[in-house]
């Protein structure tokens, strides 16, 4: 099993900030708007340097879609940011009529996505964000893993012509990947080869996923570990040949089992290579509040919980 190096404890929120700042100075088309979350969002040091590209909204999240799409015919690239919750749920014809159906190019950046959220609570813990954008034709959906990878997105989307959905997070978690790297979108990273089972995670569980490939290899189980931060388009080439190889595979998210990363693979795995799949995901149910690591034990999305899902995927072959 690779050993990897955790660089320091980093928000992947922070990791969104910091690429936005250094967009601002880089790409005078870039614009930000905000639905009064600024310091939640990171988004301090734009609007700082940029007073008269960055928009404060307010808490009028619909009208921060509408005006970002009607920014976009001008030429301007909108990065739009507040919590996922009121990023998706609270604006979604907003963002089917106005933003996917005409690709629009705006970047939907959304922070305190998933359980990790904490303390806040059920009604601001979205775990169906990923399934509601992930439907829209014409929307690319990237869930990062950590604070290097999340800065590498926000600067690689504002390249990218088309509408983004950015999901991200609150917690402070391993910050592991290379700094300053190449964020290839729609391309999987390979963490761990192995040849017993394929473990493909995305966002905060990638981490748990490297802890659970640990532990599996005390046990003699080698696992292959993919980190998928591109949830659309998905990168079944890359899913394919490692399912080829390990013959099951484990998906691990901080979202809802239905709709969200799990499926996306299995819908690829039936329709080209079936086998056995496990999920690691929230079944069925609202979040609560909580300390992140305390939601992550109780809803079954820990590296105990990876690690169980791939002994029985493997036991299944």
């Amino acid at each position: 099993m690779k050993k990897y190096v955790v660089q320091n404890q980093k928000d992947t929120r922070s990791g969104f900030g910091e690429g936005l700042a250094e967009l601002g100075k880089e790409n005078p088309n870039v614009v930000a708007l905000c639905a009064d979350l600024t310091g939640s969002l990171k988004m301090n040091e734009f609007e700082n340097n940029h007073p008269d590209r960055f928009f404060q909204v307010g808490i009028a999240e619909a009208n921060m879609m509408g005006i970002a799409a009607g920014m976009t015919i001008g030429g301007k690239i909108p990065f739009t940011g507040t919590f996922a919750n009121f990023s998706t749920g609270r604006v979604y014809d907003q963002i089917r009529q106005s933003i996917a159906y005409s690709e629009k190019n705006v970047k939907i950046c959304a922070s305190h996505a998933g359980l990790t959220l904490g303390e806040d609570g059920a009604t601001h813990q979205i775990l169906e964000d990923i399934g509601l954008m992930k439907m829209l034709p014409n929307m690319v959906v990237i869930n990062p893993c950590d604070f290097n990878q999340t800065k590498a997105a926000t600067k690689a989307i504002a390249d990218y012509h088309g509408p983004v959905y950015l999901r991200f997070g609150r917690p402070k978690v391993a910050n592991f990947t290379p700094e300053n790297q190449k964020f290839e979108i729609g391309k999987a990273v390979m963490l761990n080869e192995g040849k017993d089972v394929t473990i493909i995670a995305t966002g905060h569980l990638v981490w748990k996923a490297i802890e659970a490939g640990q532990i599996l290899a005390e046990a003699g189980i080698d696992a292959e570990i993919i980190n998928i931060h591109t949830i659309k388009p998905l990168d079944e080439e890359a899913i394919l040949n490692s399912a080829r190889k390990t013959k099951c595979v484990v998906t691990a998210e901080e979202h809802q089992m239905n709709g969200g990363l799990g499926d996306s693979v299995a819908q690829c795995l039936a329709r080209n290579f079936p086998l056995p799949q496990e999920f690691v995901a929230v079944n069925d149910s609202f979040g609560e509040s909580g300390t992140p690591e305390e939601l992550l034990e109780k809803y079954g999305l820990g590296a105990s919980n990876i690690v169980d899902a791939a002994k029985k995927a493997f036991n299944r072959k």
